[in-house]
């Protein structure tokens, strides 16, 4: 049950002044409210400002900056209204002792202009200045003012992030409504930290927030925004930290086999284990050892091994007579995976299987029957499969891979396939430490940092677009000596056209210029002719690949020496990495070129810097964070770290640990959330939307 002293901030935002029907659906899609509710009073306070204007600013006429928002005492002169008929402004002139300006209006009504700007009277109005031809205007001016209620208007007024067709003063109506039904509730931080933080109270610091006093105020380095932010971060590490005691509850299994599997396994590999791989592979039979279920991310950079390391994992497992599965966020993903531990289970005698969409429903059936009798040991499929009725004999350990949207209730659905469930999720995408525990901190993590034995680093150079003809000669050159290339164009989503006529013409050009016949992929075709592409660019039918995005995740072709990355300026850090990942997979040195289109912004050229001066995924991941934002990194679209609406990864990283601790420290001595503190935690966790963790207590 959700603490009655919430219920004003659960109000719908409908309730508040000046919100009908059609403005609560506007305000719902801006605030976050979720598709089948409209937001509620708490989802709007939680929408922060972002800049002030400051009306203080009383420089005078003449002193007045261009672009500058000034509040200027004046008095009115003429009114000139333009001829009938034409497209030109209206136009009022007013002075003060320094000089002259004209108030500048178009499509204006007559008689609300004589109204508010009688000529020859005082008035005080406020707006931004622009010079024009050596003369200062102001158009529109915000506000128009008599001097005895010039106390009406905000000397400091804060400004919010805004959605089409909703007016500002709409918004800023409704928060100062909303402000007013905000409840004193009790205090869920911990005494001494509130103390020794010099932190407000919940409530002075979401008002100071949204009437600030000064500039200051609003910056996420200040008290009132950082107190906040831990809220908010305290919430979803409470959270996670339910969610993990919650797991460990429902129990796992002691995995304590002779590891004869997982040595036939790492025996049958080509090479040898690097010193992270064996380290990972040690930690993991830790946790199967233990009666408790195993959550872990395993982290690596592109190449770096961990299909073997989660192999020797499913090896442990299986030799206890249990079985495992492999998740892959695509068919082309899981056809790889499915072709890189084939042999190797050959030689251990694991039996694997491949199951995908593709399958008829005999094949399935058959499957089915196979996975129910224990004739299968370890199943390869996507992540769609696995949520539908697919079911096991006896299901040990699922290895989930790539998948960001792979979120905490995925990762409890998935344990009602099996006893005891043990998990492990991969990543490719490098993600900062922050990060890691905001989306996975009910998790142990494990990070392979080298990359495998003969491994040549990728050489990487930044050219202007305008020597593209000069690129795609040395291509012509490469392929003449038996390289394979890929090439890689640039996806906008705004407009698909663009980019498919962008891709098909590339495509065209380089047909011409190379005299070949190219491979083609976007994410218009079919799976099937996407396959056939990839098959051709594989055994060597066609040598060059022209490609949107859709190759970035996992695609595996060990001789293709090249990428080009034409407007390289238009991707992320860890896309750029990710991308460049796709070669350097043999033995041979490779490149990668990063066409841009100049001139390039502060932003543009850092990143470019960054990819040339390191390899290491890791590093780019944080630089990545700075540059941009959390929530991108983890495909999250907003600014700001993936599901929050206050805290930023980039300015609250060290936040981030405390509140980890905090909420660790909590659940030791108050796992029922039963003590004073416990009841104001309850509290929190409602207001941030993380109450289906509440629900996991054992009190209910």
């Amino acid at each position: 049950m959700r603490p009655t002293v919430l219920d004003p901030l659960f109000a719908p935002v409908s309730t508040l002044p000046g919100i009908g029907p059609k403005i609560a659906k506007l305000v719902s899609g801006l605030v976050g409210g979720l598709p089948d509710r409209d937001a509620t009073v708490a989802d709007l306070l939680f929408h922060i400002p972002h800049s002030l204007i400051d009306r203080r600013h009383r420089p005078g006429i003449a002193y007045s900056e261009n672009g500058d928002i000034v509040t200027l005492d004046v008095t009115i002169g003429r009114h000139m209204p333009p001829p009938r008929n034409s497209k030109a402004p209206y136009k009022i002139t007013a002075f003060d002792d320094t000089g002259q300006i004209d108030f500048v209006f178009f499509h204006p009504r007559g008689d609300w202009l004589a109204k508010t700007f009688p000529e020859g009277e005082r008035r005080i109005v406020s707006g931004k200045v622009e010079w024009f031809h050596e003369r200062p205007q102001m158009v529109h001016p915000d506000y128009s003012l008599k001097p005895e209620e010039a106390a009406q208007m905000p000397a400091i007024e804060p400004v919010y992030p805004l959605t089409a067709g909703l007016a500002s003063k709409t918004l800023q109506k409704a928060m100062k409504a909303a402000l007013e039904k905000l409840p004193d509730v009790p205090e869920w931080l911990n005494e001494a930290h509130l103390h020794r933080e010099g932190w407000p109270d919940f409530k002075e610091a979401l008002q100071t927030l949204h009437a600030p006093g000064e500039k200051s105020d609003i910056e996420p380095q200040s008290l009132f925004y950082q107190r906040l932010a831990y809220d908010e971060l305290l919430a979803s590490q409470l959270a996670l930290a339910l969610v993990r005691a919650h797991m460990r509850t429902l129990g796992g299994i002691a995995r304590t086999p002779s590891g004869a599997l997982q040595n036939a396994v790492i025996g049958a590999l080509p090479f040898q284990l690097t010193a992270s791989q064996a380290k990972a592979i040690e930690d993991i039979n830790a946790d199967l050892a233990e009666p408790v279920r195993m959550l872990r991310l395993l982290q690596g950079d592109v190449g770096a091994g961990k299909t073997v390391v989660a192999l020797a994992a499913l090896a442990q497992v299986i030799e206890t007579g249990a079985q495992g599965a492999l998740m892959a966020p695509t068919e082309i993903l899981a056809r790889q995976h499915f072709a890189s531990m084939a042999p190797l289970c050959e030689k251990a005698g694991i039996r694997l299987a491949l199951m995908t969409g593709k399958d008829s429903q005999k094949e399935r059936r058959i499957r089915q029957e196979q996975l129910d009798a224990g004739e299968i040991d370890l199943v390869v499929g996507t992540h769609a499969l696995f949520q539908g009725s697919v079911t096991f004999k006896d299901l040990g350990m699922v290895v989930v891979d790539e998948q960001h949207r792979f979120g905490v209730h995925q990762r409890l659905a998935l344990s009602g396939k099996g006893q005891g469930v043990d998990v492990l999720v991969m990543t490719a995408t490098p993600i900062p430490r922050t990060l890691v525990l905001t989306c996975f901190g009910d998790m142990d993590v494990s990070r392979l940092t080298e990359k495998p034995a003969g491994r040549k680093p990728i050489k990487t150079v930044s050219v202007s677009l305008d020597r593209l003809d000069e690129i795609m000669s040395r291509v012509g050159a490469a392929i003449s000596e038996g390289q394979k290339v890929y090439w890689v164009c640039p996806l906008v989503e705004e407009s698909e056209k663009i980019d498919l006529a962008a891709v098909e013409d590339r495509h065209r050009v380089l047909e011409h210029e190379l005299h070949q016949r190219i491979s083609l992929v976007h994410g218009r075709m079919t799976a099937d002719e996407k396959d056939a592409a990839m098959a051709d660019f594989k055994s060597g039918a066609t040598r060059v690949l022209v490609a949107t995005t859709v190759i970035e995740v996992g695609v595996d072709v060990p001789d293709a020496t090249i990428i080009v990355i034409e407007h390289a300026e238009r991707f992320g850090l860890a896309q750029l990495h990710q991308l460049r990942g796709r070669v350097g997979r043999g033995d041979k040195p490779s490149s990668c070129v990063l066409l841009y289109k100049g001139p390039l912004g502060e932003t543009a050229g850092a990143r470019l810097n960054i990819m040339r001066e390191t390899n290491d995924g890791f590093l780019i991941a944080e630089e990545d964070l700075k540059l941009r934002g959390g929530g991108e990194i983890l495909g999250t679209r907003q600014s700001g770290t993936p599901g929050f609406r206050i805290a930023r990864a980039e300015d609250h990283a060290d936040l981030m640990e405390i509140a980890r601790d905090d909420a660790r420290l909590i659940l030791e001595t108050d796992p029922d959330l039963k003590s004073e503190r416990g009841e104001a935690l309850r509290c929190l966790l409602y207001l941030f939307g993380r109450d289906t963790a509440i629900r996991l207590l054992r009190a209910g």
